[in-house]
């Protein structure tokens, strides 16, 4: 992945992280990597290193919740939305759909060769 797809994968990574939490509930870090990482058939690779901060300012900013589960002897910890932030969530979702459209429009503008020539 080069530079520019890295840089705008970190920066949707909060998106990413609430829309997988939205569609699936409890989740936890490398199980959200491997879900990027499968949607995408590998074209997108989040990083634990990038994951994580995003996840722990999810949680403090208060949008998500966490649990602790003991599996194979190893403890992990699980992310939720948190229940009385799921509107908030959906707004959020809401917003960067919107976002999209408006930047679709503007790197494919349908338009384009009916404007006219200076």
């Amino acid at each position: 992945m080069n530079t520019t797809s890295h840089q705008l994968l970190k920066g949707s990574l909060s998106a990413i992280i609430l829309k997988l939490l939205a569609d699936t509930e409890w989740m936890y870090g490398y199980e959200i990597c491997q879900k990027v990482k499968q949607i995408t058939d590998g074209k997108l690779k989040i990083t634990e290193g990038a994951l994580y901060p995003a996840l722990y300012k999810l949680e403090a900013d208060g949008l998500l919740i966490t649990k602790t589960q003991i599996v194979e002897g190893r403890t992990r910890k699980y992310y939720a939305i948190a229940q009385d932030q799921q509107g908030n969530a959906v707004d959020r979702l809401a917003q960067i759909d919107q976002f999209l459209h408006q930047l679709q429009r503007i790197l494919t503008p349908a338009d384009l060769h009916q404007l006219p020539t200076p």
